[in-house]
């Protein structure tokens, strides 16, 4: 069965295993504001779906998300309309921690700004060998979202984190798994393949105490992840306002 949005394919095979991929290749699956309002309607409909027990969320074509499209991007003029775009980004990052189903990523290619963010949600992210993430947020005169200032000192400490934010380093997946944030690496050739083993052995899990499970994890961190997603969309609205903003984005 595959499910209809303009800019992303969700199916579903006979295991329970849903898929979802977001589906501008020619644009490195660049991030519009329709990808953004599709993957959080792709991913509240397959954790409000009885037949999806796990998801895999990866890219079609060469790069998983190469973060804002640029040649999309318009300056907003009215602090509603920042908050309403930023709303909307934050609003997926929802839809993907919070779900009740696993999500596993199959990262490939490039995972940029918010491609970044949107594979570190991920409850299994692998990554394949050749991918490379980084996030360009403060040389653009912008700012993170994705609950990544409070996910991302947990998995590689506040050090890294530091290094990651401020200077934009670029990343190749094997130093990615080697702090922490890829939780596998494998040959391109083999990641789909093992994404959808892995989510195969999560949808053989009796789904009450899978979802019990990924509940009570993220529950846990709830508050923090509230705050720094609730942080994190005042100094992004104050970012997109900024005329700087989007000469650096344009020029990027």
């Amino acid at each position: 069965m595959t499910e209809q949005y303009q800019t992303v394919l969700s199916t579903i095979d006979g295991n329970g295993v849903r898929t979802i991929s977001l589906n501008r290749p020619k644009s490195l699956n660049a991030m519009n504001r329709q990808l953004i309002h599709d993957v959080a309607r792709a991913f509240d409909d397959a954790n409000a779906d009885d037949m999806t027990r796990a998801i895999i969320f990866t890219g079609a074509g060469r790069a998983f998300c190469a973060g804002d499209d640029r040649h999309e991007h318009v300056h907003p003029e009215t602090e509603v309309e920042a908050r309403d775009l930023v709303d909307a980004i934050q609003r997926a990052t929802h839809a993907i921690v919070f779900g009740s189903k696993p999500v596993v990523g199959a990262i490939n290619g490039w995972a940029v700004g918010g491609g970044f963010e949107w594979a570190i949600n991920c409850d299994f992210p692998i990554w394949a060998e050749s991918a490379k993430g980084f996030f360009p947020e403060l040389s653009l005169n912008l700012f993170v979202t994705g609950a990544v200032t409070s996910l991302l000192p947990a998995l590689v400490g506040l050090n890294t984190a530091r290094e990651m934010l401020f200077l934009g380093e670029r990343y190749d997946a094997a130093k990615l798994h080697e702090l922490g944030v890829a939780w596998r690496v494998v040959s391109d050739d083999r990641l789909m393949d093992e994404a959808h083993a892995v989510a195969a052995k999560l949808s053989d899990l009796p789904p009450l105490s899978v979802r019990a499970m990924k509940r009570v994890l993220n529950q846990c961190a709830a508050s923090d992840l509230k705050i720094a997603l609730r942080l994190e969309t005042e100094a992004t609205i104050a970012g997109f306002l900024d005329p700087e903003t989007t000469k650096r984005l344009k020029d990027f």
